[in-house]
């Protein structure tokens, strides 16, 4: 999945807007509220992810289901955050769940 297919499902949710966050595509909805972040190659990661917005427990229960597909990423996992590596064959419908979800998490 490339950048403009994530960029693609974002900005086609309520609100949704783009910006440069830490220097990496970042995904907002109107209150300055970040819901996804596109990432590729984050200081020597080699992992190309996004990084989600998800509700409480989301984190633990994606990553325990599949841990070479989900994470917890830098900075924001401690927050709740779950990293999801788009670079592993995980689905287009797949990863537009995940989006809706943290868009919804974020807007609440």
């Amino acid at each position: 999945m490339s950048l403009e297919d994530v960029r693609s499902i974002c900005l086609g949710l309520p609100k949704a807007y783009e910006k440069l966050s830490h220097g990496s595509p970042g995904f907002f909805l109107e209150k300055g509220r970040q819901f996804c972040s596109y990432v590729d190659g984050h200081h020597g990661d080699p992992r190309v992810a996004l990084w989600l917005a998800a509700p409480p427990g989301a984190q633990e229960s994606l990553i325990e289901e599949d841990p070479e597909t989900y994470f917890r990423p830098p900075y924001v996992g401690p927050s709740g955050w779950v990293g999801v590596r788009i670079d592993q064959g995980i689905g287009r419908d797949e990863i537009a769940d995940l989006i809706a979800m943290a868009h919804h998490h974020a807007s609440r």
